[in-house]
């Protein structure tokens, strides 16, 4: 007979992997249906890549996703025996260290995976590591939102040790975890959605200088190699690994003309 801490265990793995998929399937769906169905001829003038991807590569992209979706869900219990023994620094009363500390550290959270994820991104482009870690995801030639958790195995355990090493060295709630989850599926879908939503001109604002956006990341998996960052542009800057015409890029995508005012300003030059 399974014991009460197997039943335990097993009840929390269904729990952890039922969160992982509702998040991704809400967030990528909700992309996937707004850009790829919805607005799917209307908004194609800021499509960054002008063409769409086929339907095999988006069932691979779910297919992975899956994987990981099951793999980060191990990661999940992994994390619930160190909580268990005194590892983490997880704790559940959020006025222990007030609620600006809760906001406090899901912006550490953030910064700290931000640094995380590109210096494992950088170590999975290494030609002896590329093959066996990051090969599948750069399948997505043309990434849909379907693709931000596209992983092979060993990749979605890289991916998932940025939590593990979290909840070690940082202070949080469960509440701060779960915010910080959201924002990380979020901004990952926002990166693979293949479509530029920021305005032009954005790259030269104060706040829009130190972000990625979705050319950012597209270049990355059009290109394959540059543009490592995720959620902001100060590791790729600091080590000059952007591409050189990252910026130009973006402005490029982001003044495409509407259709209406494309065919409005070939009349106007008809009439010249």
């Amino acid at each position: 007979m399974e014991t009460l801490q197997e039943i335990d265990v097993l009840s929390r793995f269904l729990l952890t992997l039922l969160f992982q998929l509702i998040r991704y399937v809400l967030v990528a769906g909700t992309a996937y249906w707004f850009f790829y169905r919805l607005k799917k001829n209307e908004w194609f003038y800021f499509k960054i890549q002008q063409k769409f991807p086929r339907d095999k590569d988006i069932v691979r992209e779910i297919g992975y996703s899956l994987l990981t979706m099951v793999i980060f869900s191990v990661i999940g219990i992994g994390i619930y025996f160190l909580r268990m023994y005194g590892y983490t620094q997880i704790y559940t009363e959020v006025e222990k260290l007030g609620w600006g500390y809760l906001v406090l550290s899901v912006v550490l959270a953030i910064f700290w995976h931000d640094t995380y994820f590109y210096w494992t991104h950088r170590m999975m482009h290494h030609p002896k590591l590329f093959p066996y870690f990051h090969k599948v995801h750069h399948l997505s030639h043309n990434p849909t939102p379907w693709a931000a958790f596209s992983f092979h195995p060993l990749e979605a355990v890289v991916e998932a040790g940025v939590l593990v090493f979290m909840v070690i060295l940082i202070p949080m709630p469960p509440l701060a975890i779960f915010l910080f989850l959201i924002f990380m599926v979020t901004m990952n879908v926002l990166g693979h959605t293949g479509y530029e939503v920021f305005p032009k001109n954005f790259l030269k604002t104060w706040f829009g200088s130190w972000q990625n956006t979705p050319t950012h990341h597209n270049m990355h998996h059009q290109l394959g190699k540059g543009n490592y960052g995720l959620y902001f542009n100060l590791w790729d800057k600091w080590m000059n690994t952007n591409f050189k015409h990252y910026e130009a890029t973006f402005e490029a995508n982001a003044a495409r003309p509407k259709p209406f005012e494309a065919t409005t300003r070939l009349q106007e030059k008809s009439t010249v």
